[in-house]
């Protein structure tokens, strides 16, 4: 399950994430955990992994769990393409 895609940003630093993938998360680096608002985030601060671009609120987005990239749509798309 290299590639997960999320349908929508909690916020431009970070989205909030089940048990299940907290383990890709901290492999990744990416976990941040403890904060009033739930338990198990995301991190995604850095925003794509390609360009750089800031993931929105709302905006959907691809978490690579082999590589810990974090990608924008559309290169998310490109890489599950093998582009």
């Amino acid at each position: 399950m290299p590639l997960l895609r999320f349908e929508t940003a909690d916020s431009t630093e970070r989205t909030q994430i089940g048990e299940g993938l907290v383990r890709f998360a901290v492999k990744a680096g990416r976990l941040e955990s403890g904060r009033e608002e739930g338990k198990y985030f995301l991190n995604h601060e850095d925003g794509c992994g390609e360009d750089g671009r800031r993931i929105m609120p709302g905006d959907p987005f691809v978490f690579d769990t082999e590589t810990g990239d974090i990608l924008c749509a559309d290169h998310g798309k490109r890489r599950s393409d093998g582009k």
